[in-house]
């Protein structure tokens, strides 16, 4: 019962935003959450440091819990056809990966991380979890700074690139030159950016959504999930936490944005992409102890690329 409530709270909605903003704008207690704020870099390094600690100091794969909701939240994944490929982008220890593995046998995954050490334990959880897992496939990259590999979108570098991994050479930091010239032909049929965009500094995000973009097959589904404005877990920041309007650093040195609808609206949109859903999720929970009201808003949106 307990298994099954944790997967659902994700995807019940027990209030509506409007509800939320009235409570926090008429609050002069964090009304410091509410003003435009000039960036300030010296509070931050933004590279993929920061989460290579996390990682390590993370390292027994517990601190997420799987994210089976996404199943129910994203249907497209289990229904898909045979030979569907997914861009799992910023996969962390592999919390994203897993229920998508289980709950498909068509999809074959490649995931991504800024982490090196995140792709580690990635590995070792799937390894864990399934056996025998051969559609499963991973490697480094910031796509916030750099281009995501050919292979990824081109059918036969893929095919040549899976050749060279699977006979153990270093596929993984080769980037082939596409062997089709000017028509690429492949892609992914979907990526995920599941609480991924909100961990890449503001300026940056503009240039990560048009790689999303550069990779997808035409009518392919860009699948978004990250956290929302007024989300309880903004309005702890202090103000000497905020670098930037929305955005904050957390202690170890991670970022963190919370999106309204419009901001994700445009971010996507201006990258190409058609808007398919995109909706604030909800979800209110008590601190019994504390008699507490706690109140948790995530952005969900998915955003197609064009035939």
């Amino acid at each position: 019962m307990e298994k099954r409530d944790e997967a659902g709270e994700y995807h019940s909605k027990d209030f509506e935003w409007e509800f939320l903003q009235n409570i926090v704008e008429n609050d002069p207690s964090i009304s410091h959450h509410l003003h435009h704020h000039h960036q300030d870099f010296s509070k931050y390094s933004p590279n993929s440091q920061p989460w290579q600690d996390f990682h390590s100091r993370h390292s027994s794969g517990k601190f997420f819990k799987e994210r089976r909701y996404l199943l129910k939240e994203f249907p497209e994944l289990v229904s898909c056809g045979e030979n569907s490929k997914l861009l799992e982008i910023g996969c962390g220890n592999g919390s994203t990966v897993l229920p998508i593995l289980r709950g498909s046998k068509n999809i074959t995954v490649y995931a991504c991380d800024c982490s090196s050490e995140a792709l580690v334990r990635t590995k070792e959880n799937i390894d864990r979890a399934i056996d025998l897992v051969d559609n499963f496939h991973s490697f480094c990259c910031d796509f916030s700074t750099s281009e995501f590999p050919n292979w990824l979108a081109c059918d036969r570098c893929r095919d040549k690139f899976m050749v060279n991994h699977s006979g153990g050479s270093e596929g993984m930091q080769v980037n082939y030159k596409c062997l089709l010239n000017e028509h690429c032909i492949g892609g992914v049929d979907f990526v995920t950016l599941i609480f991924t965009l909100s961990a890449v500094p503001k300026e940056r995000m503009p240039r990560a959504i048009k790689e999303c973009f550069s990779v997808l097959k035409p009518g392919g589904l860009l699948l978004f999930r990250d956290y929302g404005l007024y989300d309880m877990t903004m309005l702890r920041f202090e103000p000497e936490k905020r670098v930037g309007f929305r955005e904050y650093v957390r202690s170890d040195g991670t970022l963190s944005y919370f999106f309204c609808l419009d901001t994700a609206r445009k971010l996507f949109t201006d990258a190409g992409f058609i808007e398919v859903e995109l909706e604030y999720c909800c979800v209110k929970s008590v601190n019994r102890r504390k008699g507490k009201n706690m109140y948790r808003v995530w952005v969900h949106g998915k955003f197609r690329k064009a035939f």
